[in-house]
């Protein structure tokens, strides 16, 4: 570990120039005007919450000094001056997000799906296309939960290694120079003590990538301080085991005060050209910081700091210690530094009125209008004095929202319901264009709408001739994967067991011998960071497949894959995407933890990814055809029990694509209709068999991907024919069942179809037991399947079909 003031200053750093001095003094007063204000606006009720970056400042505007074209940050909700002095962000922008104006060219960073404090810059085109990365400065989408950021920060670094060594991507000139870039990342000192912290930390040190993580610590967690969060109450202490030293690689690790400027600019100098130059990640410990305004506005820092703590912190505010040193080097005297903090006050006024009124303008507008409307209702219908009270309520709010608009004009309509549709039209008119643009504002790009989305790619089936060899399914996943190698250099994959021996399923088997180890790469046990791996260098422009050994472990990366991966497009209103691919296997095999089918979780965790569900290796590779062609991330779960049956290799290996959100009919009939997916394939088709003989005719569904789920229709138009339907999986009562049911009697409105109650099949409440015996008293089985149907045949006609009970 070094101590800043110990660093060698024959670097040739940038000159601290009288103007680069001056232009950073306003930036910082700016900044901490804008905090304020903020503030302030909170406690005015124009704004529903702030959190801000006070304290930070001098820090943040030595880390933009080093921050170059191409880089990435990835660092949480206080970094808002680092933004402004890296030109990613307006002060006008910044009061946008507070106000949470949908506008997209208003907080370009959002469009006001996030709370105040969350940054990223626009990677995409309009058309989903990528930008030139290179020639920006780059900011991955925030999030809020703490530590959660550093996954994603050891994947925006590792795509610098791959782009450094991997000559195959040297042209990808968009994306990278070579892999010249640094992933640059902030994190509060509380928030070290996450495991994602000492995770991804642990995982930067081996694979040695440029990465700079900056402590900002204030010696405090909201009210908890450091000796409650950290052993010996400091995280580079605890990290020197990581320092490198000549015999073994680590990091490199400085300790800086917060308020010494000529100490941070040496300090991030030093930590850009290490992590440039030589690839090695970097930590430094900005201590001494304060926080000014306590935590956030739902509080105040005064219920749990003394008072020598605060006349500590306001002795140490990093702008009044930056103050006194401009005056110390006469690089300014007080009447200029006054002048400037006079304009900044101004400057960030006026923009925080601009944006203000820029918000509010367009919600009076849409006021007007429901206003005009409901005055020319109130003339022509009956109840003319409930609706002109509606009208002035409405003309009366303070600060209204969009909200207080919505939903005056819904009661309005729920007044008129027994108007005749004349009198009600331009209302309902007016209301209905309102919903399509809300569901702009607020609920679009859940999923891709680029020309890339999964809905554009064609489908394209596997072809056969007569010399199709028949062969184990891992054989159909690993021709895939080889293929997959040789057409696309962006292509890699990586995780636990993936390299040296092909992955415990061997799909990899002699890949990593043929293209290397940077194509085809094993990991540490870190479920959390290889998806971070993954998903930061998808934000780049390559195309990883991260592998999770078992589906059991994917509890551990769940967290990353739902609040980071599944939301980034919403959450940047399609401003940024990565379309990671993770790799996966479960259903049948035995025992608590290798068997899991917790399907239901991850569709109600990861709306945002695709989730694909196939029930041999041949459907898996046509899946990992189209995915590579498309813009999203998804979640394939292959099957366990699978990998040694044998299917045709197809010829067209590298052609064919299953469409997704398209359930495959496997066997017509004309009784049932049963819908299921993955390894419950193969037990229904052994069911269907045995039903046969019972003179039962069922038409069997396999769903193919749940996630989209059925986009056709076909399922609904089974149920027309056969006019029954069963649900069919692994997972718990109540669980992927449970919503297919709802997706095809509620979604399709197969409910006016059914002759008989609609039934789920699932698995006991329980993981699976051990042993063969624990899976068949576990999950579904043949017999499960057809007794279920049969019983429910009985019902519709127990004369035909008498009780087996």
């Amino acid at each position: 570990m070094t101590e800043v003031a110990t660093l060698s200053k024959n670097r040739n750093p940038k000159p601290l120039n009288k103007e680069q001095l001056l232009k950073d003094y306003r930036i910082a007063q700016e900044s901490r005007q804008a905090s304020l204000m903020g503030r302030k606006e909170v406690f005015m009720g124009k704004a529903k919450f702030g959190i801000f970056g006070d304290g930070k400042e001098l820090a943040q505007l030595a880390m933009a000094r080093y921050f170059e074209n191409g880089d990435f940050r990835a660092g949480y909700y206080r970094d808002q001056t680092f933004m402004f002095a890296i030109d990613q962000l307006t002060v006008k922008e910044y009061f946008a997000q507070l106000y949470a104006h949908t506008d997209v060219e208003a907080d370009p960073a959002s469009a006001g799906r996030l709370m105040n404090g969350h940054f990223a810059t626009r990677s995409l085109n309009n058309d989903g296309t990528w930008k030139n990365l290179t020639e920006m400065k780059n900011s991955s989408a925030d999030i809020s939960p703490t530590a959660a950021q550093m996954p994603k920060l050891l994947g925006l670094a590792y795509a610098s290694k791959l782009f450094k060594e991997n000559k195959g991507l040297h042209e990808l000139t968009e994306f990278s120079n070579k892999g010249n870039e640094v992933a640059w990342g902030t994190i509060g000192n509380a928030s070290t003590s996450e495991g994602m912290f000492f995770e991804s930390i642990n995982a930067a040190g081996v694979l040695q990538v440029p990465m700079v993580i900056s402590v900002w610590d204030d010696g405090y967690g909201i009210s908890v301080p450091n000796e409650y969060h950290t052993t010996k109450g400091s995280i580079s202490e605890i990290l020197k085991g990581l320092q490198r030293n000549d015999d073994q690689k680590g990091y490199e690790i400085f300790v800086v005060k917060g308020w010494d400027y000529e100490a941070l600019d040496r300090a991030f100098e030093n930590a850009a050209r290490i992590a440039r130059e030589e690839h090695v990640p970097v930590l430094i410990h900005v201590v001494e910081v304060t926080q000014p305004q306590g935590h956030s506005t739902s509080g105040s820092h005064e219920r749990y700091k003394s008072a020598e703590r605060l006349e500590w912190e306001k002795n140490h505010d990093c702008i009044l210690k930056f103050r006194e040193f401009l005056l110390d080097r006469k690089i300014a005297d007080e009447e200029q530094l006054n002048q400037i903090e006079s304009e900044a006050k101004q400057f960030v006024k006026e923009q925080k009125d601009l944006a203000w009124k820029s918000f509010a303008d367009g919600i009076k507008d849409e006021l007007k209008e429901a206003v005009d409307l409901l005055s020319a209702l109130a003339s022509k219908s009956s109840n003319t004095s409930a609706i002109m009270q509606l009208a002035e309520d409405l003309k009366k709010t303070l600060n209204p929202i969009r909200k207080d608009v919505i939903s005056t004009v819904r009661r309005a309509l729920w007044l008129v319901r027994t108007d005749s549709d004349d009198v009600k039209a331009d209302l309902k008119a007016w209301y209905a264009n309102q919903q399509d643009l809300n569901n702009d504002r607020y609920n679009s790009h859940l999923y891709s709408e680029s020309i890339y989305s999964v809905e554009k790619i064609a489908s394209i089936a596997p072809k056969y001739t007569e010399e199709s060899p028949l062969v184990d399914g891992r054989e159909i996943l690993q021709a895939c994967f080889d293929d997959i190698l040789q057409r696309d250099p962006r292509f890699f994959a990586f995780g636990e067991d993936v390299g040296k021996i092909g992955d415990v399923n061997q799909a990899f088997a002699g890949l990593q011998a043929k293209y290397g180890e940077l194509r085809v790469t094993d990991t540490g046990i870190r479920e959390c960071t290889i998806i971070g791996q993954g998903l930061g260098a998808a934000l780049r422009g390559l195309r990883p497949m991260a592998e999770i050994q078992y589906l059991d472990y994917i509890y551990y990366a769940l967290m990353t894959l739902a609040d980071d991966v599944a939301s980034l497009q919403y959450r940047t209103k399609g401003g940024q995407k990565a379309p990671l691919i993770v790799r996966t296997r479960g259903h049948r095999l035995e025992g608590v933890w290798h068997a899991g089918s917790p399907i239901g979780m991850l569709l109600h965790s990861l709306r945002g990814m695709l989730i694909c569900v196939p029930r041999d290796m041949t459907q898996a590779a046509g899946m990992y055809n189209t995915l590579l062609e498309a813009d999203e991330p998804a979640l394939v779960i292959e099957c366990l029990n699978g990998y040694r049956l044998k299917e045709k290799m197809p010829s067209n290996i590298g052609e064919f694509k299953v469409p997704l959100g398209v359930p495959e009919i496997l066997k017509e009939g004309n009784d049932m209709t049963v819908v299921t997916y993955g390894s419950m394939c193969r037990i229904v088709m052994d069911a269907a068999q045995e039903l046969s003989d019972m003179g039962i005719d069922i038409e069997v569904i396999d769903a193919q991907t749940l996630l989209p789920f059925d986009t056709t229709g076909i399922v609904g138009k089974s149920i027309q024919k056969t006019n029954r339907v069963l649900f069919a999986d692994e997972d718990v009562p109540g669980g992927a069942s449970a919503y297919m049911m709802q997706q095809v009697i509620e979604d399709q409105k197969a409910y006016y179809h059914l002759d008989s109650e609609p039934a789920t099949l699932a698995a006991k409440a329980h993981r699976p037991a051990y042993s063969s015996d624990g899976d068949y008293f576990s999950k579904p089985s043949v017999e499960d399947v057809v007794e279920k149907i049969y019983a429910m045949m009985n019902e519709f006609d127990p004369a035909k079909f008498p009780s087996i009970d």
